[in-house]
């Protein structure tokens, strides 16, 4: 990443977008009524909004990665973090939240405040899995084109990352541990994730 990148990634990060922006969730052609979210990060543990239902559930065709910039909530401008970000292939297990109708403009509205200001995400409705059925659910992919995308790192140099940096939000690696303990309770075992855990205790030690 960039300082340039960096620094306007840290500016963003304090700016709604407006109700003209492309982004704005009010561009989206969302369904009527409750509203299902997809989460496979730190919205499984720390949501952020009322939610009416709670299911495991798939995602296909993406998968979760360690793919973008954090220079704020997980590291700073001089000092990027992590974070998890969908990116193309594979699949992807997290949670599934219900939002009934009467909540979904304020959740969407703190959604945006907190994952769409850096536009480091896009947003997408896409078919999820779960054991009651099928759903459309709302989840927020890598934008591949950000300079905030950090792209297919090696695990010896995510580590590194993980292990040095720290945000307004807590040192990086709090942000592995709670994604990993979170997908343990689900019954997913993300042995890449526990690899480069294990790599960036080492490092710290």
């Amino acid at each position: 990443m960039s300082v340039n990148g960096a620094r306007q990634a840290a500016s963003d990060t304090f700016l709604p977008l407006p109700t003209h922006d492309p982004w704005h969730y009010s561009r989206l052609d969302l369904p009527r009524g409750d509203l299902w979210i997809f989460t496979y990060g730190s919205l499984m543990w720390d949501p952020g909004f009322r939610f009416a239902e709670r299911v495991s559930a798939l995602l296909r065709g993406y998968h979760r990665s360690f793919c973008i910039y954090s220079s704020r909530f997980r590291g700073t401008v001089a000092r990027p973090g992590l974070v998890l970000g969908l990116d193309r292939g594979g699949a992807c297990r997290g949670i599934a939240y219900r939002i009934a109708e009467k909540d979904v403009p304020h959740s969407l509205e703190l959604l945006w405040l907190r994952e769409m200001r850096r536009r480091v995400y896009v947003p997408r409705l896409l078919p999820v899995a779960s054991g009651d059925g099928r759903r459309v659910a709302l989840t927020f992919l890598a934008n591949r084109a950000h300079d905030g995308y950090a792209g297919r790192l090696a695990l010896e140099h995510s580590a590194a990352i993980i292990a040095e940096c720290c945000g307004e939000r807590g040192p990086n690696i709090e942000y592995l541990v709670n994604t990993l303990r979170h997908l343990d309770e689900l019954g997913v075992r993300d042995h890449h994730l526990h690899s480069l855990l294990a790599r960036v205790r080492a490092l710290i030690a």
